[in-house]
């Protein structure tokens, strides 16, 4: 805000209009009001506040006290205006307080009500905005960033309110200085650091939840632990200080606890699985003997059908005897039987057939055509039967291989059959003393099969248990994180707040000037600035 001109009538010790341009006491940079006790210092700057405000500072402004001169002509009004620019805008605000004016007609007094007018100048005229008291004094505020209070605590401390501005309480102070030295930086800043330093804390309450609902399942996963009953785990709730390290140290304990329960469960579990492995070796044996057995069964079933089918192999070979005889003479019994279809069918076609003859037998007589035809058929009658004879000869040879070959490997199992039944008591003897070790291993067996499945279910917890403790550590570390950047984010906020501290102290000091009272306390003397 910057002051251009001040007119006051009839208002405090001035009787007759004053006006000060302080445009022309600015010209310098600063200016000073000085003048002896009673002379009006502090009047201009009850104008000013009242003009801005509608009301003068601290007690002045107290039931019974008055605005108006004592010394002004009766008929002249009190009135301050006040010329202006803030936020860019020139305005100018006059106010006349209630007070009391001589009748127009008659004697006696008339009290006027307060009245109020704020105008702004466009660069061309004047334009009334509003005579509203309300109104004028929300655009004021609005303008200056201050209430009537504030602007009476900080430009005019000097006149005896730096009392009431030290007994202020924090947050008053605080929103005051910061419309005065803007410190909206550094509050946006203060806003970020406590925000992350919110997020921080969620972040380590949310590793400790992690690190204690690991625990839990690492409980869960050990079971009935005698270790465990002994140290439960430590009623602290995510947030608290020191649960991770109580965490870790109940972690430690199961841990070894289930390493020995491991080694204890691995140690009964190898020698489960060789006790299993002896079982299933004699179990094979005894599957394999059952396999001679019934392989021998098998052999002896074979050997008396073998036994029993020797009357028809007998006949049998008396029947290939006889077919290796008849084959001799088949030839010429095929021949004759040709023969006579022939003769029988020459009968029908004789007369057709010689209509057909070459020249050269046309002259022949029947003698000499059966001759021909007789030679002629001899031959082809003895090809076709040599070439079925020849294939019938094949056929018997091949049947009478497989027969051999059948025989042959019935008198070898035969003999095998009879050589294993030579060895049978010894071998009885020596597959029942297997027979009945496999019955005791199997017996075993099932014995042990009832203590496999709980050293199972020890090792997948172990080997769980080794799962979250390796979650544990990576939450122990994201704990350790987050707790660092909570405390890195602290220390941030702690500097920017000495920073800011440091740069308001900066900022008084700078319009501090040598032999001038401070605006804050008032002294003329600044000893460290």
């Amino acid at each position: 805000m910057r002051l251009h001109k001040l007119r006051i009538t009839a208002f405090g010790p001035f009787a007759a209009s004053q006006e000060v341009d302080f445009d022309a006491l600015s010209g310098a940079g600063i200016f000073l009001l000085h003048g002896p006790t009673g002379a009006g210092k502090t009047s201009v700057l009850d104008a000013v506040c009242y003009a801005l405000y509608g009301a003068v500072p601290g007690a002045r402004q107290a039931p019974g006290t008055t605005l108006r001169s004592d010394h002004a002509d009766p008929g002249t009004p009190t009135e301050v205006t006040l010329e202006f620019t803030a936020g860019g805008r020139r305005l100018e605000i006059t106010r006349r307080p209630e007070q009391d004016r001589p009748k127009k007609r008659g004697t006696g007094t008339t009290r006027d009500k307060a009245q109020s007018l704020l105008r702004e100048y466009d660069g061309r005229e004047w334009t009334g905005l509003s005579r509203s008291h309300q109104e004028i004094g929300e655009e004021v505020e609005q303008l200056l960033g201050m209430s009537r209070e504030q602007f009476c605590q900080v430009v005019l401390l000097p006149q005896g309110e730096f009392a009431k501005f030290l007994r202020a309480d924090e947050n008053a102070r605080g929103r005051l200085l910061g419309r005065l030295f803007d410190t909206r930086r550094f509050a946006a800043v203060e806003t970020l650091l406590a925000e992350r330093r919110r997020a921080a804390e969620a972040r380590v309450r949310a590793g400790d939840e992690k690190v204690l609902g690991t625990a839990q399942r690492i409980a869960q996963a050990a079971g009935d632990c005698a270790d465990l009953r002994a140290r439960p785990l430590p009623a602290l709730q995510p947030g608290d200080p020191g649960l991770a390290e109580a965490v870790r140290t109940w972690a430690a304990v199961a841990r070894c606890s289930a390493r020995e329960r491991l080694a204890v469960a691995e140690y009964a579990l190898a020698a489960a699985e060789g006790r299993h492995a002896a079982a299933r070796r004699a179990a094979e044996q005894a599957r394999e003997l059952d396999r001679l057995q019934a392989r021998h069964a098998e052999t002896a079933r074979r050997a008396a059908l073998l036994e029993q089918a020797a009357p028809e192999r007998q006949r049998v070979r008396g029947l290939l005897d006889r077919a290796d005889r008849a084959a001799l003479v088949a030839p010429a019994l095929d021949l004759r039987e040709a023969a006579s279809a022939a003769c029988r069918a020459a009968a029908g076609a004789e007369a057709a057939a010689r209509a057909e003859l070459p020249a050269s037998l046309a002259g022949a007589g029947a003698e000499q055509l059966a001759a021909v035809e007789q030679r002629l058929r001899g031959d082809l009658g003895a090809l076709g039967a040599a070439r079925r004879a020849e294939q019938r000869c094949a056929e018997t040879a091949r049947e009478r291989a497989v027969l051999e070959r059948e025989a042959r490997s019935a008198e070898e199992q035969l003999r095998e059959s009879a050589e294993w039944l030579d060895r049978w008591e010894e071998t009885r003897t020596a597959l029942a003393a297997r027979v009945d070790a496999a019955q005791q291993a199997a017996t075993l067996a099932e014995q042990l099969a009832g203590r496999l499945e709980p050293a199972r279910l020890h090792l997948n917890a172990a080997r769980r248990r080794d799962a979250l403790d390796e979650d544990a550590r990576r939450t122990e570390a994201g704990l350790l994180t987050a707790r660092e950047e909570s405390a890195a984010a602290r220390e941030g906020w702690l500097e920017l707040k000495e920073a800011r501290l440091r740069g308001i102290a900066a900022e008084l000091a700078a319009a501090l000037v040598a032999g001038e009272p401070c605006t804050v306390c008032g002294s003329a003397e600044h000893p460290a600035p």
